[in-house]
Parts: structure tokens; sequence; C-alpha cells
């Protein structure tokens, strides 16, 4: 069984998350400074001093990343960047994405790697370990998660609360020995995808809708960074978004938020895998726009194919994105007017098609949003490409973002889901 997390631990660990944020937004800090900072008595920042230096999440400074003075260097303490890791997974629908940073948020690496559609999540799992051994140049066994101790995973589709998980029996999502939430507990199972990666690493597992999290790290570290108010949209195998409102990731009743692919936009066309008819998705999505422009007489049978046709100026390539890119607008603008995001950020690979697509997006939402919105919105093109995701899910562990204010905090609640 795990170790109780009572109030005092909770607050204890809210010191040393203190103490660590310190260190990363200022660096080097003498003890005196970090005093000063943290406004912790002097008996309780020691102590959480000495044991973050006990378990190697802080090291004394090296001569050279201190500040020169007069006299004798007070001693300064840094993070240690080999100390912890934090790692993000993307699940996506057809390939694996991972990436990983450092104490110091420092980006160890990202990989990615395409799959079946159908791969078994046991496959995935396995797929995802190497991946991540191949960042950290070692074995999934000597991968350290030091202070930062918890995976941010995304997986396609809302991730609906109250709904049990599917994938595994019954006796492997009540975790280990049969202990740990189960259908007669009253609680929700974890995602098959929680108890998996929980046995290979140990560690507490976070997990969101990936295209949510894409949105996340968009607008921490992409083409968003340090919007109040963003509309991300994805164009991929399905379509899906997120949105920022108020400096806060909007996550919705239920975990319910962002899925603009299932907006109507066609009533009476094709049916979705939703259940619905004529869904964005039905018309935006990768196998959508490849199977319009095959019925114009295209070849292409993948979405670099599609690009080549663009950039050769086909032009059954170029009619069908400008019909394509006039639904997207049009969703855009109807949720600008109901949002009133300062940022647009469409991402996916779709948007390899380039000027093709997003001029026709960009011209049908100025058409359709509301006058007085039309020069205060910028569309914008993701920047982090397919890593965005599992970025997302590095910024849900670490949870210092401010977009994060109205998520559950830390790794507490993934512990609670997956403690064995």
């Amino acid at each position: 069984m795990a170790p109780p997390r009572g109030p005092l631990s909770q607050l204890r660990r809210g010191h040393e998350e203190l103490v660590l944020g310190l260190l990363r937004k200022h660096g080097p800090l003498s003890r005196g400074e970090l005093g000063k900072r943290c406004g912790l008595s002097r008996t309780t920042l020691y102590d959480i001093l000495a044991e973050l230096v006990a378990s190697g999440a802080v090291v004394t400074a090296s001569p050279q990343e201190t500040p020169r003075g007069r006299g004798r260097p007070a001693e300064t303490l840094t993070l240690n960047p080999d100390a912890g890791q934090a790692i993000g997974i993307d699940f996506a629908r057809r390939g694996l994405h991972v990436a990983a940073v450092n104490l110091a948020h420092e980006i160890v690496g990202s990989a990615s790697e395409p799959h079946d559609a159908d791969l078994p999540w046991e496959q995935r799992v396995e797929l995802a370990e190497r991946l991540i051994g191949s960042l950290t140049g070692t074995g999934s066994g000597a991968l350290r998660l030091g202070a930062l101790d918890a995976i941010g995973v995304g997986v396609v589709g809302a991730q609906v609360e109250g709904l049990p998980a599917e994938g595994l029996s019954e006796e492997r999502t009540k975790g280990r020995e049969g202990e740990g939430p189960g259908p007669e507990s009253g609680e929700t199972p974890p995602h098959p995808v929680q108890v998996l990666l929980r046995e290979r690493f140990g560690v507490p597992v976070m997990l969101d809708n990936n295209t949510r999290l894409a949105a996340l790290g968009e607008a921490i570290w992409g083409a968003a960074a340090g919007g109040q108010d963003v509309l991300y949209l994805r164009l991929s195998h399905g379509v899906g978004g997120g949105l920022v409102v108020g400096g806060s990731l909007h996550r919705g009743a239920y975990g319910l938020s962002g899925e603009f692919g299932h907006i109507t936009v066609e009533p009476g066309g094709a049916r979705c895998d939703c259940g619905g008819t004529g869904c964005l998705e039905t018309v935006a999505s990768i196998r959508a726009v490849l199977d319009a422009y095959r019925a114009t007489g295209g070849r292409a049978a993948d979405v670099p194919e599609l690009v080549k046709a663009v950039r050769a100026g086909e032009p059954s390539a170029l009619d069908v994105l400008e019909r394509v890119g006039g639904r997207i607008g049009e969703v855009l603008a109807a949720v600008c007017n109901a949002i009133g995001p300062s940022v647009i950020v469409v991402g996916g690979e779709l948007v390899e098609t380039g000027q093709a697509l997003v001029e026709p997006i960009e011209r049908t939402l100025h058409d359709h949003v509301m006058p007085v919105s039309r020069h205060r919105v910028s569309l914008r093109r993701a920047t982090l490409g397919e890593v965005a995701g599992a970025l997302g899910g590095i910024a849900l562990v670490l949870h210092e973002s401010p977009l994060l204010s109205r998520y559950p905090a830390g790794p507490d609640l993934a512990e609670d889901l997956t403690s064995p």
C-alpha cells in the first residue's frame, strides 16, 4: 500500500515544491536568498533543503554558476539537472510521441514512432518504454524520475469522469493483488494505460485528452505562449482542440471540453464515429480529406503525398482544401463569437499542406467572426509539432503553470487512482 498522505506530508511537499520552484525561476541562490523569497522560517527552510540535498534534487552550485563578488562567496544551491525527470507521453491514434525534461526544466529529448491504429495497449506501453529509454541513453530500469515522480499521459478521446476504463481485465484494473478501485467500490477504474505504466515505472500516472494537452503545450511553450485566451484546433486523424479561458486551461464539466470536431457543419452528412452526422471530423480529418481528394481522381495515399500535389498546383487538391478550410473557418468563427479568444492556433498533420488550407480558414474566419473581433484575433500555425501533447503531459505533471490553476493539483490525484 502507498504511504498515507496526510496534511503534514502534503504541507511538506508544498514547501519542497516552493523551494524547487524558486531555484527553477531564479537559478542558483544562497540559503539567505531563498529565505527572503520563500517566507519559510529558517528552521523549516534548512530542514527542507537538507532533505532535498540528501535526495540529490539540489546540489551546491559550481563556481562558474555563482555571481562574482568581494570576499568569500556564500554557498549557493541549484537544481541538480541529473536528479530527476518528468516524462510526457502522447498515445495518438497511429503513433506514439514521448518527451522528457530534467529537474531544471531542460528538455532531455523527444522521440516519435508510428504504429497501427489497433495496436494493443500492452504493446503501446512497451513502445513507450523503449522510446523513453532511447532519450535517456539507458534502459528503463535505470530511469530516475526523482523529485518529479509522475508521468503525464495524453490519450485519444474524451476522458469522461464517471465512466469505467475499457481494455483490461477486471483484475488488472483493480491493481496488484486485487487492491485498488474496482467496480464494487463505486470508484471509476483507471484507464488501462495508467495501470500498465504504473506497473512498468512504479510512479503515478496523470492522464487527460491528448489534444487538450497539446493545447496546453502550445499555450506554454509554443505558438500561443503567454496567451490568456487561446483556442487550439488539431487537424489529424481526429479533429479536436482545447481552450484557454481567462488564463486557465478549460477542462469542462466531467472532463469534457474542446470537442470541436463534433460540431455539425453538414446537416445530414456522413456518419461520424461519435454517432452524429455531418460533424467537422467527417470533413476535416485526414481520412475525410484524402477520401475527398481521391474521389476527384487524386492518388495521394497519405498527407505527404497530398502535400506534393498541393506544391505541384494540382487543381483538385487545391479545391478540396479550399472547401475544407471554409468549413474549419466557419467552426472557428462560431467558437470565437462564443468564447472571444485573442489567439487561434491550428496544428496537426493537415496543416502541413500550408497556405492552401490556412488561407481559406483565415478568409472564412474573417468573414464570419463578429466585425469588432476581426482585427483582434490572431490565427497562428502550431510550432511544437508532434510532441505538443507529450510536452503538455509534462506540464500536467509539473503543475506549475497558471494555466493549470483549476486542474486537480499534482500527482496525488493520479496516485489515488492507481496506487497498488
